[in-house]
């Protein structure tokens, strides 16, 4: 069940942000009147250009913080992107996440010119080749298929000027820091490149710094703490 991102905890504006106009038209359709902790400390500095790494959990606004700067980029662009190409890449460890992620790229992009493909396994790789063709502004894709289309040549990513790399800690649990390695050097090395992740473990520490440049580090929850926002229950089950 996906988690809603939290709407109003803050007493900054996403005005004092530096946002573009119709990203802030759309945030208000939306009904979000004030940004999270993470979307605060974040936006601002990835407006600017910087490497970040984040430590925040599930339901701390996240995805917003990263997809945010990501369109206010786009909303200067009048290029379309070239055939093959993507412009900015977010890497998220499972399909679900995924979809959720491009999703939220829809709906805060409404009022921005831009187009999205979502590569993810699980599905026949034919519709995303073709929509790959095209080129696209933003791309969300789990990292096994979408290298399976780097190494195909369905997709070139000499062009990336972002990368985000999202729930950076499942993706080690699960077994992807390999291909993300692989993936991370196909990348031109002048990129902005952000890590989120719930926990900082050595081999996460070990990726951010072989891959991002002098990053500002922004962490809004404890590591090990479940986040306020989320009920948790127990339901007891007889054998």
């Amino acid at each position: 069940m996906a988690v809603a991102e939290p709407k109003d905890i803050s007493l900054t504006t996403f005005e004092n942000l530096g946002l573009a106009e119709p990203l802030l038209a759309a945030l208000e359709a939306e009904g979000y009147r004030a940004p999270t902790p993470i979307q605060e400390k974040a936006i601002p500095l990835l407006l600017k250009g910087q490497d970040m790494i984040g430590i925040a959990q599930t339901g701390t606004g996240k995805t917003a913080a990263f997809v945010l700067p990501i369109l206010d980029e786009l909303a200067d662009v009048n290029k379309k992107p070239n055939s093959k190409t993507c412009r900015a890449l977010i890497i998220a460890p499972t399909r679900e996440l995924a979809s959720q992620i491009a999703e939220n790229v829809t709906r805060y992009g409404q009022q921005v010119r831009h187009s999205s493909a979502v590569v993810v396994g699980g599905v026949k790789p034919g519709g995303q080749v073709r929509k790959l063709a095209r080129g696209v502004d933003v791309l969300v894709a789990t990292p096994g298929r979408l290298l399976d289309h780097v190494q195909s040549g369905a997709l070139r990513l000499d062009e990336t000027t972002t990368v985000v790399l999202d729930e950076a800690d499942q993706m080690l649990d699960m077994g992807f820091i390999p291909s993300i390695r692989k993936i991370m050097a196909r990348l031109p090395k002048d990129r902005q490149t952000l890590l989120f992740s719930a926990t900082m473990p050595k081999q996460i520490k070990s990726l951010a710094a072989d891959f991002l440049d002098d990053p500002a580090e922004v962490s809004v929850a404890s590591e090990s703490k479940p986040v306020e926002r989320i009920e948790q229950s127990v339901i007891e089950c007889a054998r």
